[in-house]
């Protein structure tokens, strides 16, 4: 009986997911990252925050724009991108790829590369929490500009 239930709950939440990722529909996400889930050559402690805007021009297909700001014990920095974002819509995984153009008021620019995977996991309709695993490689500093880690975000589908 079990199972049976369990089946029927995803199957419910496969048909929630898979609605919002129509063409047409809009996204919006705040996310954190670092708090110790990111590695990158010098940093030990990073707090991060971001901003990130879509819209799914196909079906599973979403482009995005992102604002991000990571603070650490020496530097700030500010990055601004854009990328792609393909859903499956049979249980939420994505995985994206993007450009992004980071500051740090060290007077360091770095032109990025940024592999991500993630999830959606739906709360209701039209909320997610996102977590993802990223790599945004420095395409000017590799061994110093490049950093892997963990962010947690939360979407909203409209």
């Amino acid at each position: 009986m079990k199972k049976i239930i369990v089946s029927l709950l995803l199957c419910v939440m496969t048909l929630g997911a898979h609605a919002q990722f129509e063409r047409g529909t809009s996204y919006v996400s705040a996310s954190a990252t670092g708090l110790g889930l990111s590695y990158g050559a010098g940093e030990k402690f990073t707090l991060g925050l971001g901003i990130t805007g879509g819209y799914f021009v196909e079906q599973s297909w979403m482009f995005y724009g992102k604002f991000g700001f990571d603070h650490t014990r020496y530097s700030d920095n500010v990055a601004v991108g854009l990328g792609g974002r393909y859903y499956f819509t049979q249980n939420g995984v994505y995985v994206g790829v993007g450009l992004q153009y980071e500051h740090i008021t060290k007077s360091i620019n770095n032109l990025h590369f940024c592999p991500e995977v993630g999830y959606a996991f739906f709360i209701n309709r039209f909320i997610t929490i996102e977590p993802a695993l990223y790599y945004n490689i420095s395409l000017n500093d590799f061994a110093d500009g490049s950093k892997v880690g963990l962010k947690l975000g939360l979407g909203f589908y409209f």
